[in-house]
């Protein structure tokens, strides 16, 4: 799957649009947000498009964040595991997908799992996470952990 060779043409022309959307600020106050949300004992990811999607391609960062969200025990990811092998990491993120849709996110603003694990469109992955922010932030609930100021109302 991932290992398409470089496309051309009008491909290449979509391609390129959709990477111009990813937003490089827009990574950094995530991955401050998913650090403190998940707690300190997660690494940082490499800075840029690449490290980012690395980061979250095994699904492990994201679920975890998802469980954050609820009070302790009552995550919607009862299994998180890191793995080497394709189908266990897009299962990973494929239960955060669903737990997001459960948590509040609607379908539409939902990336699919191939956009983030062949990294074909990380802006899309980018607009789902700060729609999860921005949700956290409007629940009250007392669960979101870092500054209401940075996901939109």
């Amino acid at each position: 799957m991932a290992n398409r060779g470089p496309s051309y043409g009008l491909s290449r022309e979509v391609q390129q649009k959709i990477d111009r959307q990813y937003d490089p600020e827009l990574e950094q106050v995530l991955v401050r947000w998913m650090m403190g949300q998940c707690g300190g004992d997660i690494p940082q990811p490499a800075p840029g498009r690449d490290g980012f999607q690395q980061w979250l391609k095994d699904g492990t960062v994201l679920c975890r964040l998802i469980n954050s969200l609820y009070p302790r025990g009552q995550g919607p990811v009862a299994k998180i595991q890191a793995s080497t092998m394709a189908f266990k990491q897009m299962e990973q993120i494929s239960q955060f997908l669903q737990a997001a849709e459960r948590y509040g996110i609607a379908a539409t603003d939902i990336f699919q799992t191939v956009d983030l694990w062949e990294g074909k469109n990380m802006a899309c992955v980018q607009r789902t996470l700060m729609n999860l922010g921005s949700l956290a932030v409007a629940k009250g609930d007392g669960l979101f952990v870092g500054d209401p100021n940075w996901f939109p109302k």
